[in-house]
């Protein structure tokens, strides 16, 4: 009985969903995270009776047939990219992106990775790094007497020192956008890689064409909204109960069958 298949991919196709689903509301309040959608396909069909088919001599031809589905698979878990909420820290090295566009970030490995999670903080050495102690790229440096840090919309960096009046430029942040932002890899501590799905990076200077800007002092929120979440949540449970409804009937069947004499 194909019903016991079928509704066995349904169900795990919203288990996956609800897993998802998890995910996104364990991070409604990470820094930058972009919420998570699952995206499902139906499976191959058998064709019991082929559309099109010829169903005698003189030509007459199948309208419809018969084809009989397998059930559901995920084809993908992507991202959605709209832009979070910015909220004021007033920290100097808090940065936030405003429209499109990546912080790039060296790993101990010598690659890159890329995030729109702009906590940033200084190294003993004074380097602009991430909450891990990654530098930002490129390597900006503070020095240790600077009284204060200002990061204007464009990324370039100043600092104030004690004597004299005007700032005094040490850096230019740039970012980076991709042809296809959600063929990033997820690496963890919002870090992503670039692969060949995304497309290689383009570096710019912040509020070119296609660029977005930098806002310091402020943090880009989650784009978790919750009650849609949650909304999706009843939705995926209803769906698994349903499908296992499906199981207990195509088993009740099966025992009918089974008791005939």
């Amino acid at each position: 009985m194909r019903a016991l298949a079928i509704a066995s991919t349904g169900m795990l196709a919203q288990q996956t969903n609800v897993e998802v689903i998890s995910n996104n509301i364990a991070n409604m309040n990470t820094t930058a995270y972009n919420r998570r959608v699952p995206e499902f396909s139906d499976l191959l069909y058998q064709n019991q009776r082929r559309v099109g088919a010829t169903s005698s001599d003189i030509g007459t031809i199948v309208p419809t047939g018969i084809q009989l589905g397998l059930g559901v698979k995920t084809t993908s878990v992507y991202r959605i990219t709209e832009q979070g909420s910015l909220n004021n820290t007033n920290n100097s090295l808090d940065l936030a992106v405003q429209g499109k566009g990546y912080f790039k970030i060296q790993l101990p490995s010598g690659e890159y990775a890329y995030t729109r999670d702009g906590t940033f903080q200084l190294s003993a050495q004074g380097q602009i790094v991430n909450a891990e102690g990654y530098p930002v790229q490129p390597g900006i440096s503070i020095n240790q007497l600077a009284t204060g840090v200002t990061i204007n919309s464009s990324g370039q960096v100043q600092q104030k020192l004690d004597g004299t009046v005007t700032p005094q430029t040490v850096g230019q942040l740039t970012l980076a956008i991709f042809p296809n932002e959600a063929g990033l890899e997820a690496l963890g501590n919002n870090l992503f890689m670039a692969t060949p799905a995304s497309g290689n990076a383009a570096d710019s200077v912040p509020g070119n064409a296609g660029y977005g800007t930098i806002l310091q002092g402020y943090l880009e929120t989650s784009n978790v909204n919750v009650v849609t979440e949650i909304t999706d949540l009843i939705s995926a449970q209803r769906a698994y109960e349903m499908n296992s409804k499906v199981i207990q009937a195509s088993d009740e069947m099966l025992s009918t069958i089974n008791q005939m004499k």
